[in-house]
């Protein structure tokens, strides 16, 4: 996305680009992909990443992060098609709040269920307006230290952060706070949407303006090495030995993955532990929905969110529960999807697959069967009427996105300025620090608008 982002903003401007994509089709993270059902040979399409376009603004807003991203493509806001979130919940052992996309419904909750704490509550949401979460300046911070410095009950904190952990965070545990208040205002201030027709409406508008503005996409074309002379990048070699010499190169393969194109080196530039595998339940129909209206729930046993790499293949004491058909809310026609994920091992599914393609096969059967069973739960089911599922683990995410060990959210080392260490290398996307897809595209856009643009490049 955010290579995207940057091409067609240099484009627009009479940049000579190409933009290199290693697989047949863009998005990174954000794809899509069909499967057949075997009985009548239906094909259904998935969506790969997208739970909810964040950052959502009404039309006309002026001043919002989608706002700004639209108006710097120059993409029109109805093209989008965009449909709002009934509601989402957080739901821990010991309490449930809900939100949406009107903040109040947030206050409310906090007040209902912590009452002691809505004083408390306000002041920091003051704090959070007034953050400057865009100075690129700006060292690491605690989250999670700021959190304790306002609220005296754990479980409030706890609840607040595990979206925004579970939806950007590089680091274990916890996240950098300017990170959180980005996360913050884009899920609990502007909410949740979904682009009719999933990421695919976002992918064709940006392929769509790419022609428009006569971009070169190269596809399966993925960069061997990216060469360098007196501390300058000065082009790269691709895979099938052509050389492309270049005065800017933007990449957003990864801090760690971009140093490892350049002689190899990757010194000092930590890789991201967090991955994450996700099944897809296809039913039949939709009327399981009907005493469901929840969008989506960050599920979790405990009062206490453990968001770290788990030990064992997967972790199914926490997961993103996620109904993408409870975004427009229509239940009269068409099949049902639910989308669970849950945080897993990148190393352990690695091994497994390498030494027992059959034993792989049968443990995604049983994250397959958690799934299942915890969907039958929050949805109070004793019986989905399924026709369809499939499992993707974190070696679909290396295979798909080349990120070493199937990182989703990028080294914990940010680059937000986007330089690098050599002179026209520039970092976009998750590792120069914006999040999400709007957070995606508006990294490309930053970094091509300061310094291919403004720097007169």
């Amino acid at each position: 996305m955010s290579g995207l982002a940057a091409g067609l903003r240099l484009a627009m401007f009479d940049k000579k680009v190409v933009l290199l994509e290693a697989h047949s089709i863009s998005g990174g993270l954000n794809s899509y992909y069909s499967r057949k059902v075997k009985e009548t040979k239906e094909k259904i399409p998935f969506d790969v990443g997208l739970h909810a376009l964040t950052n959502f603004a009404e039309k006309g807003e002026r001043k919002k992060p989608l706002t700004k991203m639209l108006k710097q493509l120059r993409l029109p806001y109805d093209s989008l098609e965009l449909s709002e979130q009934t509601f989402s919940q957080i739901q821990f052992k010991s309490a449930s709040l809900k939100f949406s996309n009107d903040f109040k419904l947030l206050e409310e909750e906090v007040r209902r269920v912590f009452p002691s704490e809505i004083d408390s509550f306000r002041k920091f949401v003051k704090h959070i307006e007034e953050f400057n979460d865009l100075d690129l300046n700006l060292e690491y911070t605690s989250a999670r230290s700021v959190l304790s410095q306002y609220f005296k009950e754990e479980l409030l904190s706890e609840m607040l952060i595990a979206p925004l952990l579970i939806y950007g965070s590089a680091w274990e545990h916890d996240m950098d706070f300017a990170q959180f208040v980005t996360m913050f205002k884009s899920i609990y201030f502007e909410g949740f949407a979904r682009p009719k027709g999933g990421v695919r409406t976002i992918l064709e508008l940006l392929l769509e303006k790419a022609e428009k503005v006569g971009l070169e996409i190269r596809f399966k074309t993925p960069v061997k090495k990216i060469l360098v002379e007196n501390n300058q990048a000065i082009g790269v070699e691709l895979k099938k030995g052509e050389v492309l010499r270049a005065k800017q190169i933007y990449s957003s393969a990864g801090l760690p993955e971009t140093y490892a194109l350049i002689n190899n080196e990757n010194d000092n530039h930590p890789i991201g532990k967090l991955s994450f595998m996700e099944s897809i339940l296809v039913t039949e129909d939709k009327s399981f929905l009907k005493d469901n209206p929840a969008t989506i729930i960050f599920y979790n046993d405990f009062d206490r969110y453990s968001y770290k790499k788990p030990n064992e293949l997967f972790d199914s004491s926490s997961a993103v529960f996620c109904l993408p058909d409870n975004y427009d809310r229509d239940l009269t026609s068409g099949h049902g999807l639910i989308r669970v994920t849950y945080m897993a091992n990148f190393n352990a599914w690695s091994e497994l697959k390498e030494n027992s393609k059959k034993t792989y096969k049968e443990m995604k059967q049983s994250v397959f069967d958690e799934a299942h069973a915890l969907s039958q739960k929050l949805l109070g089911q004793d019986k989905l009427n399924l026709i369809l599922h499939d499992v993707f683990s974190p070696t679909t995410i290396k295979k798909y996105t080349s990120h070493f060990e199937g990182t989703v959210y990028g080294s914990p080392k940010k680059t937000r300025d986007g330089k690098s260490d050599y002179k026209n290398l520039f970092i976009i996307g998750t590792d120069q620090g914006f999040l999400g897809i709007v957070g995606s595209l508006l990294s490309g856009i930053s970094m091509a608008n300061f310094h291919g643009l403004m720097e007169g490049e």
